[in-house]
């Protein structure tokens, strides 16, 4: 019998790895501050109206040429390596994928973020991944970044759990995404999907996927005592999303084997799992 497929999609900044992934090595070659940085990238979306994903990129490249720092593709993916993990996020994939596998079930995994896909693709987790949707420049003929090509915010990631949801693995055709298309049909039903997010930035990804009948997972850093935006700590930030009904779960953001959040995530999979063998012998009795 052909393994069913099911998706878990993740954020990455917050998620995967603590804090912004330019602040691991991109912004300190600027010589500026990462607060600094944020806090210019953040004023100049105010004066212009302006998206703040497009606006801290289009100061990525200003600020680069300033300080005479590369910003070719191979660069990127370079500053990539440098980005740290939580706890045993390296060793994650191939213990869910095993687990996943003994339940019949095989996973594809989603990156969903508004951080820069370079940078994802030049990570040692980068192979794991189906799909890197991302924030990306459009590059030259000599690969240095001209231009932002897409930017995912908050509320658009939302589209890219459809396009997993239908199949569509690029994020320029929009063709499929706006059309009917059966539930039975779909490679992966929302039912199947995962998604794991922080609590401060993927609230619109989390809710939506619970309304479609998934699964949202808040994670926090357990390391933060208090969150940027406000005097309440990340925890009771992810508690606050469960009362509004728009997580299912809370756990740090420790990958290791048999913390909260591996806990969660494989009676998850049991959970899917033990639905489609129910689905598989109700087919046979009506089938009789």
């Amino acid at each position: 019998m052909q393994k069913k497929t099911i998706a878990i999609a993740y954020d990455f900044d917050g998620t995967l790895a603590p804090g912004n992934m330019q602040e691991h090595k991109f912004i300190p070659e600027l010589g500026i501050g990462n607060h600094d940085f944020w806090e210019e990238a953040n004023r100049l979306a105010q004066e212009n109206d302006m998206d703040e994903i497009l606006a801290y990129m289009e100061l990525m490249l200003e600020k680069a040429k300033e300080a005479g720092v590369s910003i070719k593709k191979e660069s990127f993916q370079h500053y990539g390596k440098s980005i740290e993990f939580f706890e045993n996020v390296e060793t994650y994939f191939d213990r869910i994928n095993k687990y996943a596998d003994s339940k019949g079930l095989t996973i594809e995994h989603y990156i969903i973020s508004s951080g820069l896909r370079e940078f994802v693709c030049g990570t040692s987790i980068a192979r794991y991944f189906k799909n890197i949707f991302a924030s990306g420049f459009k590059y030259d003929e000599h690969d240095v970044a001209v231009w932002p090509a897409l930017a995912i915010n908050y509320t658009n990631k939302t589209q890219y759990l459809y396009r997993i949801n239908k199949g569509i693995h690029n994020s320029w055709d929009n063709t499929l995404i706006n059309k009917y298309v059966p539930d039975e049909d779909r490679p992966v039903p929302f039912s199947d999907m995962i998604y794991i997010g922080d609590g401060e930035t993927d609230v619109p990804a989390m809710k939506m996927i619970k309304y479609q009948r998934g699964t949202a997972i808040a994670v926090y850093n357990p390391a933060t005592i208090q969150s940027k935006t406000s005097r309440k700590s990340p925890r009771q930030i992810c508690l606050e999303l469960i009362a509004q009904n728009r997580a299912d779960y809370i756990a740090p953001a420790n990958y290791t084997e048999g913390s909260e959040l591996d806990i969660i995530l494989k009676r998850i999979i049991d959970k899917i799992a033990a639905e489609h063998e129910l689905q598989d012998l109700k087919r046979n009795i009506v089938g009789q």
